[in-house]
């Protein structure tokens, strides 16, 4: 196979090769945000279909208001320069009629709105990167994130998703504390998280065959993400069914939340919790600094990009070999600019050094793109072999957090669909019709779209 795969992506055309990673197993995704997740038309066809979205009727900003007593703090439902920033009914009522004048119901958008909208919440423009992203694409979809029975469908999606793309294994990024009620009462956590059990356990959830795991995020620079921290443990250790780990997101430029900030409290929470594995971002930045080493001794398992972990010797010595994995998120770090190209990447080194790596999808519905292509980049842009293939596939299930047992069997599952796939593959003709492609792939290699229809 190692042979045979070497010749045939040094001769298939583009459209070959990528059927070849659509088909191949890939384990799972384990660095995935469900909610940055979700493609634009999904959020626009969930949020406007109120049979299934759990009664809700959301309105989305369409122009400015030059309305008294507007707040001008951009992370306001009141703020006026945000277009299509989408707020629920409950809401929308409670607005001044001046305000009220600038939104529109989500169903109402004229067909160029309809498209405004959805373009508003992915990275489409060269340019756009880490601010837009940071600073719009979250506080857009705003109320949208807040109701447990739309996020519950998000997740289905994801998961029909995966298994059209061979995937085994979720494990995802999902809050249910400050969920929302149509009315605008807040549901319990626990009758929050109830929902998205539903929603797993569902028909449609188990027709995949994907298993689902949750991660708890916390936002790192909040002035009160320490007593959140705590909470959090709390929630995740009473549900340690479905909660596997908890994770430390937001922007890592500020210093606000700085890993040895929640050194104390971790320490504190050891003493009085069983383990709770972290799986921490770090390394997400432009300058050199000692975050990933810092974030290991915060009590780390995975780390999450680690881009900068190239420029601290130590910490890249102490990583070879396990037993830290660094989820690589090649897309989302080039959209964001932490990269201007692949060249620049040190995806390759980490993987040819022995650092343990598993490739990641992150924001994938911001960026309009699937796991299928971050193996097609990771191909195309570092020349890998097919034990390197095989390898990261198995990383995603070998490094997961799932219970020992249930991680052996997803193991064992995979290994077997690699070794089919594995005898299979060179008598496979992979030149044959392709799986719908989205926005990046497309931008990244206009080869491979050509006369082929994508999605948008």
């Amino acid at each position: 196979m190692a042979g045979w795969f070497r010749t045939f992506k040094q001769t298939a055309s583009p459209q070959a090769l990528y059927n070849f990673l659509h088909a191949l197993p890939k384990g799972g995704d384990l660095h995935h945000h469900l909610t940055g997740s979700a493609f634009s038309e999904w959020w626009w066809a969930l949020a406007t279909d109120t049979k299934i979205n759990g009664g809700y009727t959301y309105y989305t900003r369409t122009k400015l208001t030059l309305c008294d007593g507007l707040e001008t703090d951009p992370y306001s439902p009141k703020a006026p320069f945000l277009l299509f920033r989408t707020i629920q009914a409950s809401t929308f009522k409670a607005l001044p009629a001046c305000e009220q004048a600038g939104y529109v119901p989500l169903s109402d958008l004229s067909p160029s709105q309809k498209n405004s909208f959805l373009n508003s919440l992915r990275l489409d423009k060269d340019g756009e990167g880490r601010t837009v992203f940071f600073e719009q694409h979250w506080q857009r979809l705003n109320e949208l994130t807040r109701n447990p029975y739309l996020t519950g469908q998000l997740l289905i999606k994801n998961m029909q998703a995966y298994a059209e793309e061979h995937v085994s294994y979720l494990e995802t990024q999902v809050n249910v504390h400050h969920m929302l009620k149509p009315d605008g009462t807040a549901f319990s956590a626990d009758d929050a998280l109830n929902i998205l059990r539903q929603a797993v356990n569902s028909q449609e959830g188990k027709d995949t065959g994907v298993t689902v795991k949750f991660q708890y995020a916390i936002l790192r620079f909040l002035p009160n993400a320490e007593e959140t921290l705590r909470q959090i443990y709390q929630f995740v250790d009473a549900n340690r069914d479905i909660y596997v780990g908890i994770n430390f997101v937001g922007r890592e430029d500020n210093d606000k939340g700085h890993p040895l900030r929640f050194l104390s409290v971790l320490r504190e929470l050891r003493h009085a919790y069983p383990k709770i594995s972290l799986a921490i971002h770090a390394g997400e930045v432009d300058e050199p600094n000692e975050h990933v080493r810092n974030t290991l001794l915060l009590g780390a398992d995975r780390i999450g990009h680690g881009i900068n972990t190239i420029t601290d010797p130590d910490t890249l010595l102490l990583m070879r070999h396990g037993p830290y994995l660094i989820e690589i998120n090649l897309i989302s770090n080039l959209l964001l600019e932490y990269v201007d190209s692949y060249q620049q990447h040190p995806f390759g080194e980490y993987l040819r050094l022995g650092i343990p790596v598993a490739l990641s999808t992150d924001d994938r519905g911001m960026w309009d793109s699937t796991l299928t292509d971050e193996f097609y980049v990771a191909v195309t842009q570092f020349n890998l072999s097919w034990q390197e293939l095989r390898l990261l596939a198995e990383n995603a299930i070998a490094y997961s957090f799932l219970p020992p047992q249930q991680k052996q069997q997803q193991l064992t599952q995979l290994s077997a669909q690699l070794d089919k796939f594995e005898a299979n593959a060179p008598n496979t003709d992979f030149a044959g019709p392709m799986p719908t492609l989205h926005q990046f792939i497309c931008r990244f290699d206009a080869h491979l779209c050509g006369k082929n229809k994508t999605r948008n």
